[in-house]
């Protein structure tokens, strides 16, 4: 018995004297039926203490427990095997048994609570979470399990696994189970596959010379002889394709290859084989720099605009690439192979977010330098307006602080059918709180969102509350169809109520509209009324033709993307589109800023410009060139581990047609790109990786050792999601520096190594370098590890526990049972008795029924006891009396008849004297008794009887009996009888 709060049996003490009050002071009961009162009051209270104790007494129950750890990490090969038998060891469980189900890999995690029901009907029990799969850690697993057994009292743990361990330590895991009392029964399930072919390592000189020859160095495990196909590519691009003969187990090969781009390369190998079984081991990575001269991507809006730009590089005797801003790569290691990316007249709707992102990255965390070149798509023209591109440049998109600007009001029409909600209204909505943040306090916005409707979302209001506008468009949700003409004439009433000098009106929809209505009438309606109108469509779903149609004929732009992704910069274009304020107009010539040794490059002076770009500096920038009205118009500044320029008049001729011709532009273009160039000739560092139990190390190491130099050092890393973050590098060893790695696939990363300036893991790197790291695969995928069959016997001999075959599931719950004191709960119980005792209660004090009467009949089974035992005694009395009075008279006879007295015989047959009194005339006693109770006339007549029957002292009378005597003898017996009847009683 127990008792969960102790302190609620100091209510005994209350009761006690509450027991001697209702003893005392309760003068309207008495008796028996005040005695159950109490009894009964007294009880209740009692069962009320113990439910407020909470006591709970225990009884004994055997039991056997089963935690089933599978394993189900990637070299399994599959669960059905686990699942088929696990189900049917479960067949096998005893009604008083429990069994729980744990899956392991990376982590363990609980599939199955212990519990004594059935598994769902089937041959194979089907998992029913998710777990991390490329690593192995039975510990965990074992140590899940033996928590879950804990909490019912001990139990066995039954581990389904192949051994091959990678991660933990299942053995120190065995050793605290053998303290514990858990044995672990394992299974051994062989996981070998029949035709896999992995690469163990590549290996790539780290630094290489613009032409040298060297070799990749490629070790290849396998299971099988036979043909298989190696492939070779530097960054993205293959460089050869080759067959190779596979023996069985360990191969070794080289393929020559010459150093051509210079650059930080990332090198990939890949074999395939006919029939592999597993993907995941087939490929490797590795990195290298070539030396030679420098290499410039140029990323050109318009194909052919960039000669002047090549031309000049080329005169630099600079490597460069020209592509158009689709061709971006979606990979940031692709990025280092330049030592800087040129944007020329670039608009952001053509670049993708990602690519998007990496532009900045590359810049900032990894030392390539980026150079913006203007035109009528570049800058707040091209919609950077808070883009990732914007926070690398030295110049802001908007214009701060600019006055006298024409007032605007925008309207934005956004469709929210259904169709638009797999991630394009969240970008949509994104685009349009965009447009809300670039436009000015004064400046009027508008929102109406339509499905098979319009409806306002943010009735047209100037920008005095910007954060009101924003939460309404965020709480835009898609649902419903298209129709798409009420929408457009909601839009043209609400630009018609407005008092602004520009007025506009952005149209966003992925769908066709369900009528086909005259939308010439509105068009018509918005140029007479000087209003313009933008259509955006998205995807391949949506209307093209009305769309074009309709942005012709309210003079204004179409746009088409298929990447929902660059929605924010189209509508970001559109609203400094509306303003050609963005387009400053007019011959002048710069004015000279403070820019360092640029100073040099314009000594005799520098050609006028016609037109450009307005933009505003970021205060920690340099400006070289100003314009007549203080805007800048070549700014340069350092961000992060790169630098950037930004140039915001164009490089073509149609805005500056003297700098073209300008003999010294093309010397002035490639100095504006060579300053960009990272910082560093050769690696000062050796970096490589460690996995160990699915965390990994980067380590550093100086390549002239401890010099004292490095201190402070850190390194830029990347998560799986492509975030990056500082982390210094703690050493470890004279000339060797460590850092944590985050939870990476497997591939090939870029890190930068140099000092951390300020405090904190998010400070920035300088002074750094560009370097990468290979996470390779886990060795989950490896070929030919360790021979798991030998752990697994270890543990079970350890913890006590059996090895079971494939064929030994029905064994599982064959043990010993564990006994256990098991709580009962008897609160239900009390509860009930409680009431009944209530019940009783009420009763006894209310209700008016003959508790006496009940009294005797429920104490009549005693009361009979007794008098049969009475009668029993007085029969008994009677027999002697009537022995007595036989020989009494007999002897009366023996006398009568010898002639020694003449007294007449007594009379037999035990006829009473009160009789013989009758007869004789004598007053009967009856008639002069009181009445009595039942009981005293059964004494009396008893007594009465006794006394005819007692043998009187024969006297020699010749007159007979003396009629004196009678009432004396008479009262003597009923004297003797009264107080043996006392003395019973």
């Amino acid at each position: 018995m127990q008792a969960n709060s102790v302190w609620a049996l100091l209510l005994l003490l209350p009761l006690i004297a509450y027991i001697w009050w209702m003893v005392r002071r309760t003068p309207r009961l008495s008796g028996v039926r005040k005695l159950a009162v109490v009894a009964t009051r007294t009880l209740t209270l009692l069962l009320l203490i113990a439910l407020a104790a909470g006591l709970t007494p225990y009884r004994m129950q055997e039991q056997r427990n089963v935690v089933f750890v599978a394993d189900r990490s990637a070299s399994m090969k599959g669960e059905e095997r686990q699942g088929a038998w696990i189900a049917k060891a479960w067949t096998e469980k005893p009604e008083e048994g429990f069994a729980g189900i744990v899956s392991t890999g990376l982590h363990a995690v609980v599939d199955r609570p212990l519990a004594s029901g059935a598994l769902p009907s089937g041959e194979a029990y089907s998992f029913r979470t998710e777990l991390a799969s490329f690593y192995t850690d039975l510990a965990k697993g074992l140590q899940l399990g033996a928590a879950m057994l804990k909490e019912q009292g001990g139990g066995r743990i039954v581990l389904l696994s192949d051994g091959a361990e990678n991660a933990g330590d299942a053995m120190r895991q065995a050793r605290l189970l053998q303290d514990a009392g858990i044995p672990v029964d394992v299974v051994h399930l062989s996981s070998e596959l029949a035709r896999d072919a992995s690469i163990e390592e590549l290996r790539v000189p780290g630094v290489l010379k613009q032409g040298e020859t060297f070799s990749f160095e490629l070790a290849i495990r396998s299971t099988f002889a036979g043909e298989a196909e190696l492939r070779l590519y530097e960054d993205d691009r293959e460089l050869a394709v080759s067959k190779v003969m596979l023996e069985r187990g360990d191969n070794r090969f080289a393929m020559q290859n010459v150093a051509i781009e210079p650059g930080f390369h990332r090198y990939r190998a890949e074999v395939a084989a006919a029939g592999d079984e597993q993907s995941a081991n087939d490929a490797a990575h590795a990195f290298g720099r070539v030396g030679g001269p420098p290499k410039v991507l140029i990323v050109e809006g318009k194909p052919g605009s960039s000669v002047n730009i090549e031309a000049a590089m080329t005169a630099s005797l600079i490597g460069h690439e020209t592509i158009g801003p689709e061709q971006l790569s979606r990979e940031l290691a692709s990025y280092a192979a330049y030592d800087s990316i040129i944007l020329h007249n670039v608009p952001a709707t053509r670049i993708a977010e990602q690519p998007m992102e990496w532009l900045a990255k590359a810049t900032g965390d990894y030392g390539v330098g980026l150079v913006m070149l203007g035109g009528d798509e570049s800058f707040g023209l091209g919609g950077y307006f808070q883009t990732p591109v914007e926070r690398a440049l030295p110049v802001y998109m908007d214009l701060k602080g600019r006055k006298q600007m024409p007032s605007l009001g925008l309207v934005l029409v956004i469709d929210r059918s259904g169709s638009m909600g797999d991630g394009k209204l969240e970008l949509a909505k994104e685009a349009a709180m965009r447009t809300v943040e670039l436009l000015r306090d004064a400046d009027t916005v508008g929102v109406v969102a339509f499905d098979s409707m319009p409806w306002w979302v943010v009735e047209p209001t100037p920008l005095t509350n910007r954060d009101e506008v924003l939460e309404k468009i965020q709480g835009i949700q898609a649902e419903g169809g298209t129709e798409i003409y009420s929408a457009l004439d909601s839009g043209y009433q609400g630009l018609l109520q407005l008092d602004a000098q520009r007025k506009h009106m952005i149209l966003l929809t992925d769908g066709q509209s369900s009528t086909n209505m005259n939308y010439r009438t509105i068009t018509d309606a918005m140029n007479e009324n000087g209003m313009t109108l933008s259509t955006v469509a998205v995807g391949d779903g949506a209307d093209i033709a009305l769309l074009e149609r309709l942005a012709n004929d309210g003079k204004g732009r179409y746009y088409f993307t298929r990447d929902q992704s660059t929605l924010p910069a189209i509508f970001s274009r559109e609203t400094v589109l509306m303003s050609r304020t963005y387009i400053v107009d007019g011959t002048f010539t710069p004015g000279i800023g403070d820019a360092g040794a640029w100073g040099q490059l314009w000594e005799r002076g520098v050609p006028p410009l016609q037109a450009y770009v307005a933009t505003s500096p970021k205060e920690m920038a340099e400006v070289a060139l100003w314009s007549a009205d203080e805007d800048p118009i070549l700014a340069r500044w350092t961000y992060g581990a790169g630098r950037s320029v930004a140039w915001t008049s164009d490089a073509t001729g149609k805005w500056a047609p003297d700098w073209v011709k300008w003999e010294q532009f093309p010397e002035v273009l490639t100095e504006w790109v060579k300053w960009t160039f990272p910082q560093f000739d050769s690696s000062p560092y050796r970096i490589s990786t460690s996995l160990s139990g699915g965390e990994g190390t980067l380590i550093v190491e100086a390549a002239g050792g401890d010099s004292g130099l490095e201190s402070g050092l850190a390194a830029v890393l990347q998560d799986s999601g492509g975030e990056t973050f500082a982390r210094r590098l703690m050493p470890v060893a004279p000339g060797r520096y460590e850092a944590r790695l985050e939870s990476l696939e497997p591939g090939a990363y870029l890190t930068q190594i140099g000092r951390l300036g300020g405090a904190g893991e998010s400070a920035e790197i300088s002074e750094g370098m560009t370097a990468g790291y290979v996470v390779p695969y886990s060795p989950e995928y490896r070929i030919g590890g360790q021979d798991g069959s030998e752990l697994l016997r270890r543990i079970a001999e350890a913890t006590g526990g059996r090895q079971l075959g494939p064929e030994d599931a029905a064994r599982s719950f064959q043990f010993d049972p564990i006994k256990l004191r098991v709580p009962y709960d008897i609160s239900r119980e009390l509860l009930i008795a409680v009431l009944l005792l209530w019940l009783l209660d009420i009763a006894l004090r209310r209700l008016s029924l003959p508790w006496g009467r009940i009294g005797d009949a429920l104490l009549a089974p005693s009361r009979t006891g007794k008098r049969q035992s009475l009668r029993s005694q007085g029969a008994a009395q009677e027999s002697a009396i009537g022995r007595m009075k036989q020989r009494t008279q007999e002897r009366s006879r023996f006398y009568g008849a010898g002639g020694f007295s003449d007294a007449k015989p007594a009379k037999t047959g035990g006829e009473p004297l009160e009789a013989e009194r009758n007869r004789a005339g004598a007053p009967s006693s009856e008639a002069n008794r009181p009445s009595h109770s039942a009981g005293q006339i059964r004494r009396d007549d008893l007594a009465d009887r006794a006394n005819s029957q007692t043998p009187k002292r024969v006297q020699p009378q010749t007159n007979g009996n003396s009629p004196a005597d009678a009432p004396e003898q008479s009262s003597s017996i009923h004297r003797l009888l009264a107080a043996k009847n006392k003395n019973k009683r």
